[in-house]
């Protein structure tokens, strides 16, 4: 980050100190001494949250309760189905269902804790709130370029995913001994659906070393596997096969593929959002194809996954066109104009790529 304007500006009237200690995120070792005596603590993630998030609520939610710690761990909305077996998840506030006690949870709180999302806006209805809120807030996340709000923190974009983190911080705080099988199952949720079952480059052999330490603490992973992905209902299965024949779009030409789902379409198979994970990576399957986008409408915006294989960063592409970011092979974003509009934009901003 560069901090020439506030350093180098005299005509800003702004205290220099503030700014710059503002936006010079502390390491996250700085809040070990806050965490000595028990605390109220406030953990939160991204709107429609998925294994990594989810995962990585719950996974710290365990670890900081077994610390002796008051933890009330909120969603900024519903979780899919396919999460809903996890441990703890019966602690997890949706915050657009009871943002009352979400809020009430927030005001008491000591400490609030941010995970897999580095900008407020990411958890929509609760940016504000979070925004306004005055406690310390410390961040574990590995997406690129964070908004500078945060106190304290641990931000890795080359970290396979925010469990993986988690992880890495239990080990800073010396208490890898207090991993058990609801904490390993939790990470290990996170890890394995941000990696996409490991094949994903950022699979480290740190990644496989942490897999390794909760297999040894009783990690059934067979039995995650099945609940992530052999619990499907008739129609969700049903709807797939739509997709793949009606929705999917090969353009040889570009290396590329589309998905585009209509509200229409999850309505005609009754699907929800979290039916939807997983369906981006889809075209990605297929020989040649290098980068891989699913565009669907929602209530109120129209909303863009971008997958990728090699060089190309789609985190680039989406922060350059659609009001978005992540990661340098995966990442999303939005459209304020129509679904049909999105689609026909994105065509041309793909044609127009490589016409260049």
């Amino acid at each position: 980050m560069n901090y020439d304007l506030f350093i180098f500006a005299p005509c800003l009237k702004t205290d220099v100190k503030k700014v710059v200690t503002k936006l010079m995120m502390r390491p996250i070792q700085d809040t070990f001494p806050l965490l000595q005596n028990p605390k109220k603590i406030f953990i939160t993630t991204h709107h429609k949250p998925d294994g990594d998030a989810i995962g990585s609520v719950l996974g710290l939610y365990h670890y900081l309760t077994k610390k002796g710690h008051h933890v009330i761990p909120v969603s900024p909305g519903e979780l899919p189905d396919f999460l809903m077996w996890m441990p703890g998840v019966e602690h997890l506030l949706n915050y657009e269902a009871e943002s009352k006690l979400s809020i009430k949870a927030l005001k008491e709180a000591d400490l609030i804790f941010c995970l897999d999302f580095n900008e407020l806006s990411r958890t929509k209805h609760l940016g504000q709130v979070l925004a306004e809120a005055t406690q310390p807030k410390i961040l574990i996340d590995h997406h690129l370029k964070p908004q500078a709000v945060w106190d304290y923190g641990m931000s890795i974009p080359e970290k396979s995913s925010t469990a993986e983190m988690v992880y890495d911080f239990i080990n800073l705080c010396g208490d890898n001994a207090l991993i058990d099988t609801d904490i390993a199952a939790c990470l290990y949720t996170g890890v394995m659906t941000d990696t996409g079952s490991f094949r994903f480059p950022v699979t480290s052999a740190n990644v496989h070393a942490m897999v390794s330490d909760l297999k040894h603490k009783g990690l059934d992973h067979t039995k995650i596997h099945e609940e992530l992905y052999d619990t499907w209902s008739i129609n969700r299965m049903r709807f797939m096969g739509y997709v793949l024949i009606e929705k999917m779009e090969i353009f040889p030409k570009y290396n590329a593929g589309l998905i585009a789902i209509s509200k229409k379409d999850m309505k005609l198979f009754d699907v929800r959002s979290g039916d939807l994970e997983g369906l981006v990576n889809m075209p990605m399957s297929i020989n040649n194809i290098n980068f891989a986008t699913m565009i669907t409408e929602r209530n109120d915006e129209v909303k863009l996954s971008f997958r990728s294989k090699g060089d190309f960063d789609v985190s680039e592409f989406a922060r350059k066109y659609f009001n978005g970011g992540g990661h340098m092979n995966a990442s999303g974003g939005t459209s304020k104009a129509s679904f049909v509009e999105t689609i026909s934009n994105f065509k041309k901003i793909l044609s127009d790529i490589h016409a260049r």
